[in-house]
């Protein structure tokens, strides 16, 4: 095959036609919606629950391929990863062929649910279910189990009853005579029967999961409930371990065709079947050989950035030893491991002249964007300032990329404000010096470095203490640098639910005031030792509650009561004031980072002016934010190159009774 993409895209022209021939094939997969689609109430708590949905589905269908009996199930108990059940069963008149169809179209309609934890899906041919717990051997569940009485035959209003003898009330006899007799023989027949009467046909299908009594209990419901659908034409029962189907037309396939159906080869639709079969793999093996093509090229191409990058980074003094870094962890060992984010696992590590530092991990390979790497690691190692966590060194040439971070030994602030566990608790000394250092901190990115500085993810979990307690902060993986003069417009929205500026989220316009409004919002959670919860539905955020004490003037009872009391209240009131003028709708109205330090280490007595009285924050959800459309990240090589010591399933990937939630995570998943 030519590697040419126009020779390529001619064999597709030339295959998509062939593709659409009309055939014979009159099987029916039956894949159209018996019931609607079930959602559960539980949500997600974690980003990785998208991927394990998608694995996992992967899995059923190559379960289900490799069934002789239309059935598969699934599960994913992997300790790092949130529990995940799936099953799938086609009814057993189907051939293999319609199952799997079947289940492709409910595939496609059962992520409706995400990120609820739970969902299933009726086709007339099949059902599929997912769920966090092991539910195979369910037969019944009061709260799901339902019936659809829906036609497409018609209803019930006019109704001509002259082609049943004995009209109306001999449709209903043969209904009962009919559902009555497809149950027990399905109980009898390892849970299926089809099965013909009087002008009406049935179907009776128990999960091959459940046992003999554990079908008879599921159809035996499935009998009152279906026959409660008369007088219509057409009934459906659907519960939690079986599907129980009468209809005045026949609607089934005749015999057991779990196994390849009566249909043989030699009939005209099996011959176009084969054909198009083998047209498709033709297909199919000309995308593959383009695409190998097409990564050959970028492998090709990246090798050859790869060589100047080595040589920038040995000219730059910040290339490290893979195996170097590799030892000094103690391969990468459980117990050196400090945290993780979505960027990668960080581990605590002793070098050969006896410093330790942090060394993070990262999930991804980044030598795609070699060029914008190195710029960007380049930048960051030149940040010089005693509250920003120091990039020592870096390591590309192994089997994975690695950063060398100064090790701070106390963790993160969010686990000294958060943990519930936590043994230390913060005075209100040490909070104000947290509060000023960080300040500091972000008045150097944007003021004090050759360019600004633009962190975008100020939080929490990434400001580390060191020994002293004082602030340093980390993960600058979302750094974005501008001009003096500018700001930027972007679609690629990255950052943290809870921190990110309303201006960002909604419109993408960043400049220095959206880490004014994270840091606004870190003031008040460590004055208050709550975290934002800004979008938990049905609960009211930090700022809101903050904002309402504050007018009212009550301001002891917005302080963290694990301070009993032992903080000035004049100074409290001031920081409070300050975390909701950084918090401002309106950027213009925000005071710049250089204002916020005055306003933090200048005497009340000593300030030219007094701080400014804040208007209202605004109060987000994370609903009217999805209706105004949040971009997904599309940054650069170092979107997700950050240091964090805070567990992900603590700090940037819980999405609903723990957020933050991280952006450029979601987007990635």
């Amino acid at each position: 095959m030519s590697s040419s993409p126009l020779n390529f895209i001619t064999l597709i022209t030339i295959l998509i036609p062939i593709l659409r021939l009309p055939t014979a094939v009159t099987s029916d997969a039956r894949a159209t919606l018996a019931g609607n689609l079930t959602c559960g109430t539980g949500r997600a708590t974690t980003v990785s629950f998208i991927p394990t949905f998608v694995q996992a589905m992967e899995k059923l269908s190559t379960n289900l391929n490799n069934s002789n009996n239309n059935f598969a199930t699934t599960n994913i108990t992997d300790p790092n990863l949130p529990p995940f059940y799936a099953l799938i069963q086609c009814h057993r008149d189907l051939s293999k062929t319609d199952c799997l169809v079947c289940y492709a179209v409910s595939r496609t309609a059962v992520p409706g649910c995400l990120p609820r934890t739970s969902g299933r899906i009726f086709l007339d041919g099949c059902f599929v279910r997912y769920d966090n717990y092991s539910f195979f051997q369910e037969d019944v569940d009061p709260l799901t189990d339902t019936r659809n009485c829906n036609s497409s035959l018609g209803g019930v209003k006019n109704e001509n009853w002259d082609d049943f003898e004995g009209g109306f009330g001999g449709f209903n006899r043969s209904v009962f005579e009919l559902v009555d007799n497809v149950t027990k023989l399905a109980i009898e027949n390892g849970g299926f029967r089809v099965l013909e009467g009087d002008r009406v046909y049935g179907l009776g299908q128990c999960w091959e999961s459940l046992s003999k009594d554990e079908c008879r209990v599921c159809l035996n419901k499935a009998k009152n409930e279906v026959i409660g659908c008369l007088p219509s034409r057409e009934g459906r029962s659907m519960n939690a371990g079986c599907f129980l189907r009468y209809s005045t037309h026949k609607f089934f396939n005749n015999g057991d065709q779990a196994d390849g159906g009566t249909s043989g080869l030699s009939s005209p639709g099996a011959k176009v079947a084969v054909v198009l079969a083998a047209v498709a793999f033709v297909m199919i093996s000309s995308f593959a050989g383009y695409a190998a093509y097409i990564r050959i090229s970028k492998i090709r191409e990246e090798r050859k950035n790869m060589g100047m990058l080595s040589s920038s980074f040995n000219k730059s003094g910040l290339k490290y030893k893979y195996e170097t870094l590799e030892k000094a962890t103690n391969y990468f060992d459980i117990s050196n491991k400090l945290g993780q984010g979505g960027a990668g696992s960080v581990f605590k590590g002793t070098l050969p002249n006896g410093d330790v530092v942090a060394v993070k991990r990262l999930f991804f390979n980044t030598r795609q964007w070699v060029d914008e790497f190195f710029n960007e690691v380049n930048l960051i190692s030149a940040i010089q300032h005693k509250n920003l966590v120091k990039l020592l060194a870096c390591s590309i040439e192994g089997p994975e990329s690695l950063l060398v971070y100064e090790f701070v030994p106390n963790k993160s602030l969010d686990h000294f404000l958060f943990n519930k566990d936590r043994v230390l608790i913060l005075s209100w000394e040490q909070r104000m010096e947290v509060i000023r250092g960080t300040a500091e901190g972000l008045v150097y990115l944007h003021q004090g470095c050759h360019v600004r500085i633009i962190h975008r993810d100020i939080k929490s979990s990434n400001i580390l203490l060191d020994k002293d307690f004082s602030p340093k902060i980390a993960d600058f993986g979302l750094v974005r640098t501008f001009g003096a003069d500018r700001s930027h417009l972007t679609t690629g929205i990255a950052g943290t639910l809870g921190y990110m500026a309303p201006e960002y989220i909604v419109r993408g316009q960043l400049t220095e005031k959206a880490d004014v409004f994270s840091f606004g919002v870190v003031v008040l959670e460590i004055a208050s030792g709550k975290r934002n919860n800004a979008f938990v539905e049905d609960t009211g955020s930090l700022l809101q509650t903050v904002w309402k004490l504050y007018k009212e003037g009550v301001v002891s009872e917005a302080i963290d009561p694990l301070l009993k009391g032992e903080f000035p209240e004049d100074e409290a009131l001031e920081v409070l004031q300050i975390g909701l003028l950084c918090t401002q709708a309106s950027a213009a109205l925000r005071p710049s980072m250089a204002e916020v330090v005055e306003f933090l280490t200048t005497k009340p007595e000593n300030r030219q002016n007094p701080i400014p009285i804040p208007h209202q924050p605004p109060f987000l959800n994370a609903r009217s934010l999805m209706s105004q459309g949040m971009g997904s990240s599309t940054s650069s090589p170092l979107t997700k190159v950050g240091l964090s010591y805070t567990n992900t399933s603590q700090s940037s990937t819980t999405p609903s009774s723990e957020w933050p939630l991280r952006i450029d995570e979601l987007s990635s998943s």
